[in-house]
């Protein structure tokens, strides 16, 4: 798993996290960042949602 973290956009990504008693255990996965078209798709996306809430909390 270390030498695919060092690898350019992978990293490791916790999904789940389990708790045994005291002991708590993470599952983890290896994931590739996003490219920049999907950041800003998900940034105006992000703000268009933010707009309707604040138009939607002024009425």
């Amino acid at each position: 798993l270390s030498s695919k973290v060092a690898e350019k956009g992978l990293t490791l990504v916790a999904t789940r996290l389990y708790l045994k008693g005291s002991i708590a255990k993470v599952e983890i996965a290896l994931a590739k960042g996003k490219k920049l078209y999907d950041k800003r798709e998900s940034i105006s996306r992000r703000e268009m949602d933010r707009e309707l809430a604040r138009t939607a909390k002024i009425r």
